[in-house]
């Protein structure tokens, strides 16, 4: 049975939203920082946190190393954020009735957010107790 082998490239799915230009797909990104920014009070109250950090850097000057791990921690509490609204959307979609396995994922998902966010709480403590 002649015929050409399939490559690699060829195996992959193809969706509408691969291989396109960087600016696109940027915008797929800024679409879904805008819908989560609307749909979700949690994102909205992570990044007001942030601002706050932000101010008490300002006001501290603290050594650039804690600007570059309190950046790093905030970021990573709004990535969780939007990690953890992408599941729960996801999981509404595909089984919108109650699941004790779907409330599992999404429990589970919500506690990845609460990890991190005491993490920077903890980590702010720390630099305001080393700084002042």
């Amino acid at each position: 049975m002649g015929g050409v082998p399939p490559t690699p490239e060829s195996r992959l799915i193809r969706t509408p939203s691969k291989n396109r230009p960087f600016t696109e797909r940027l915008s797929f990104a800024w679409s879904g920082l805008k819908s989560a920014w609307q749909s979700e009070a949690s994102l909205r109250t992570h990044v007001v946190m942030a601002a706050l950090l932000l101010v008490v850097l300002l006001i501290l000057r603290p050594s650039p190393i804690w600007w570059a791990v309190g950046g790093l921690t905030a970021a990573l509490v709004i990535a969780a954020e939007l990690i953890n609204t992408a599941l729960e959307h996801l999981a509404d979609h595909l089984h919108p009735e109650q699941h004790p396995r779907i409330k599992l994922v999404k429990d589970c998902a919500a506690a990845a957010v609460l990890v991190l966010s005491l993490a920077a709480l903890w980590l702010a403590a720390m630099m305001i107790l080393s700084v002042v």
